[in-house]
């Protein structure tokens, strides 16, 4: 039936009428229900009225949001009474200013809080008139960053320099103290809703941020070392350098850097050409020094009270596509690898390179090992192609994507010619050349990236909990056959971290933290470094969550001997032996490189080396060791790769640390180690951090060779000082290292019974007080009398007699000193 227009109104409006009718009764019925609270089994309910049915339910705030405000008023407190100790202790004028600003801020910040917790019916301690609240124990109050009572008692005692040091120290872990308790608010259900305390929580979470930098900047600046404090710049930076001679920097090739950003910096952004000319019509007439109060406020915000920051950066940066990373050494060339291919070098009679080719074939991280004719590289992003191509790829899955183990015919190192493929379903960060013959090289992959599609590589199973065919808790056993390398195939992947008891495969470190103020701890399901030693039949893991030692007598089978864990370390990195296998020295990636570790409050044994010696198949800890000079925010500064300086006799390392330059250190005595000698530049840019610096630096042939990861090639000779002398750094470029250096492979080093290496020895004992005059002038004597012999190529048996009776008598002392001297005597007849 079809209606007219008012009926249809008429209609409607009876509809309407009647649904509201509907809603009302429906409504007041709701109202008379019981509202019931069942209580626990066994108890009786409870009946509930709106009013208290709705209070339960109320979210305004959280138990977790009065805790925090809570335990952070004493906290606050603490901060105050530390800083009011600085005006008789004192007349660093930095100290002051910071203590002025630290009461203002925290006092205010106190008052919020109290005010806050009053409002809310919550009890508001009151810390200036002796309430402090809840009893806190003293791990919680660690945790959260205070003092302790004898800290606080020794900060009283204190005064001067010791006073502003301690003072730092004290206040910046304060303060990260409150950050963690922000962080840790934030991370509960519920937590900071009330727009008032998250607007708090994230004003405490950036002044106390921008504090730490100050304090720590002003804390880096108490020390008296040359590295702190270097200006920056790409080319031109500030350098300082100790027992060091640096012998050439080199940039990168063309065809390896950026043209428009070789720096590595993320992009600027520019001001829109409406808002500068707005800008210029608000200034118009106003001199270059009038600055608005806001300005300068904002200014003052970042720490830097006389300057405006007028450039404004992409939060992103450019991808690592011309990075150097990894090199290795073969007779008189080095090979410099990179994200975005190699570089070949030649050495001259003196080390020094000269650009020798180019290779282009991208897809990181480009590390390099060297057999003969054979080049192994790593590629590990998903932009890698089989064909090299430049192009990249961008489909999920693809034939033509290329990750795992490159095999290069070098021949000709001027056109290497890739001969084989090795595909990995984790990609290969990082491998190690096991064994060699004519027949076949044997090499360990470690892919440290997610695994592939199984559509795009057979076999690949990502984390699926039971499923022991995972690619992960792994390495791979790749076999390189030298008639057909295209033949090169993953021949086991064997599960090396696998529980011996229940042959579960995750069987070591399960990743997290050790407890109350300990390192977060990488799972261990990958190694990053394995380093072998074949001679001796081991090599030492650094995987992730753990450092392990194993046995490789079966180079297709290695087996663990033994894993250790470090409640400081976040992911072990590398590992390098001592010249005799005796000990390792694992390094701690702390932050993945990227960020700012080596700063003045950050800890001395986090990002760090850890010194094993091995005994009876056991790693035994001896001692930390961290490169000792404080870094800016600006220098991402950690531990990364080194090598051994082959000085007879000694332990004596020469590590990277990114930004934080390359340090020598003697750890022949693993509980005390040393540094002898350091090369550090300045920042790569003063506004922004650039992942930068040096990926690796190793001693071959006398001569340390640096990759820059950004800057390029450094080469860098010893010099002598009183930690080493002339005679113990020829020693070392004498040492025979097998005429190739690969990264995570070590042979055994001999040194040539020469008289300049038994004075390296007689330096030793020297430097011990463990030798005579008289035997000094004997062994003197004999030995400038051996050299004029040598070199005019004479026999002397009545020589050769002293030199053996002297090594009878030196023995007990110097084992080294006696082999070489019957060396010398062999050598004269």
């Amino acid at each position: 039936m079809k209606h007219s227009p008012a009926a249809s109104l008429r209609l409607t409006l009876t509809a309407l009428t009647s649904a509201a009718a509907l809603s009302i009764g429906l409504s007041a019925t709701a109202q008379d229900v019981p509202i019931t609270q069942p209580g626990a089994p066994g108890q009786s309910a409870k009946q509930l009225s709106a009013d208290e049915a709705s209070r339960i339910a109320d979210t305004r705030y959280t138990q977790d949001d009065v805790t925090f405000m809570q335990h952070m008023i004493p906290h606050h407190f603490q901060a105050v009474t530390m800083s009011a100790m600085a005006a008789d202790r004192t007349n660093n004028d930095e100290i002051l200013t910071a203590a002025e600003r630290i009461t203002s801020t925290q006092e205010d910040e106190i008052a919020f809080m109290q005010g806050w917790l009053t409002d809310r019916g919550e009890d508001a301690p009151d810390p200036a008139n002796g309430d402090m609240g809840m009893e806190m124990p003293m791990a919680m109050m660690q945790a959260m960053g205070m003092a302790t009572p004898d800290e606080l008692d020794a900060l009283r005692a204190s005064e001067g320099m010791d006073f502003d040091r301690m003072f730092l120290e004290l206040m910046i872990a304060h303060h990260q103290g409150a950050v963690t308790m922000v962080d840790e608010l934030l991370d509960q259900p519920g937590s900071a809703y009330d727009p008032a305390l998250y607007e708090f929580t994230s004003e405490v979470t950036n002044s106390q941020t921008t504090e730490i930098e100050r304090m720590s900047t002003i804390l880096a600046g108490l020390s008296e070392d040359p590295r702190v404090g270097l200006s920056a710049g790409f080319r031109d930076a500030g350098e300082a350098i100790s027992n060091m001679t640096l012998l050439a920097a080199m940039p990168k090739p063309a065809g390896f850097f950026d043209p428009a950003n070789p720096e590595g910096l993320p992009p600027k952004i520019e001001k829109a050409e409406e808002a500068e000319e707005a800008e210029g019509e608000d200034n118009a007439g106003a001199g270059d020094e009038d600055v608005s109060e806001e300005a300068v406020e904002d200014a003052d915000r970042e720490g830097e009270p006389d300057a405006i920051e007028e450039t404004q950066w992409g939060s992103r940066s450019p991808l690592l596509s011309f990075a150097n990373t990894d090199m290795a050494f073969t007779e008189d060339k080095l090979i410099v690898g990179s994200y975005h291919g190699f570089n070949v070098y030649q050495l001259d009679d003196d080390g020094m390179p000269t650009l020798y080719s180019s290779v282009v074939c991208p897809g990181g991280q480009g590390d390099v090992s060297v057999v003969g004719d054979i080049l192994i590289m790593s590629v590990e992003q998903t932009r890698g192609r089989v064909d090299c191509g430049l192009q990249g790829i961008s489909e999920d899955v693809s034939e033509e994507r290329f990750r795992g183990l490159r095999i290069f015919d070098i021949s000709d190192l001027r056109q290497p010619v890739q001969v084989g493929l090795v595909q990995t379903c984790r990609g290969s960060h990082t491998h190690s050349v096991v064994s060699a013959d004519e027949n076949r090289i044997v090499v360990y992959n470690s892919g440290t990236a997610g695994v592939r599609e199984e559509e795009e590589l057979d076999g690949c199973i990502g984390y699926v909990p039971g499923d022991d065919r995972t690619a992960l808790f792994r390495i791979d056993v790749v076999e390189i056959p030298l008639d057909d390398p295209s033949q090169s195939r993953i021949v086991d992947s064997p599960a090396v971290f696998a529980d011996e008891e229940t042959g579960r495969i995750a069987g070591l470190w399960m990743g997290g933290d050790h407890g109350e103020g300990t390192q977060d701890t990488n799972q261990t399901n990958q190694c990053h470094d394995i380093t072998v030693f074949p001679s001796l039949n081991l090599a030492a893991g650094a995987c992730s969550g753990n450092g392990i030692i194993f046995d490789i007598s079966d180079p297709l089978a290695p087996t663990r001997i033994d894993a250790v864990v470090d409640e400081g370390f976040a992911y072990w990195h590398s590992a390098t032996f001592n010249t005799d296998g005796t000990k390792v020295l694992f390094t701690d990636e702390w932050g993945g490189g990227a960020r700012p570790r080596c700063r003045a409050h950050d800890p001395v044994d986090w990002g760090a080396d850890a010194i094993y010696d091995i005994e009876d198949g056991k790693l035994e800890f001896r001692n930390y060791y961290k490169m000792p000079a404080p870094q800016s925010e600006e220098e991402n500064c950690v531990a990364h790769n080194g090598s051994i300086v082959p000085v007879p006799g000694r332990d004596i390392f020469v590590q990277a640390w990114y930004q934080g330059g390359v340090s020598v250190m003697d750890f022949t005595d693993s509980e005390n180690p040393v540094e002898i000698a350091y090369f550090d530049r300045g920042p790569i840019n003063d506004e922004r951090r650039v992942l930068g610096g040096y990926w690796s630096t190793y001693w071959y042939n006398g001569k340390i060779y640096g990759t820059a990861i950004v800057r390029g090639l450094d080469v860098l000779e010893l010099e002598p000082s009183e930690y080493l002398t002339e005679n113990e750094i020829a020693a070392a470029a004498l040492a025979d290292q097998g005429g190739v250096f690969n990264p995570q492979q070590q042979y055994p080093v001999s040194w040539p019974a020469e008289p300049v290496v038994a004075r390296a020895y007689m330096d030793q004992l020297t430097r011990a007080e463990a030798l005579s005059g008289d035997m000094a002038t004997s062994l003197k004597e004999a030995l400038d009398q051996a050299e004029s012999a040598l070199d005019a190529e004479d026999g002397n048996s009545e020589l050769a007699g002293t030199l053996r009776s002297l090594a009878a008598d030196v023995g007990g002392d110097s084992e080294g000193l006696a082999q070489t001297l019957q060396g010398i005597a062999d050598r004269l007849g």
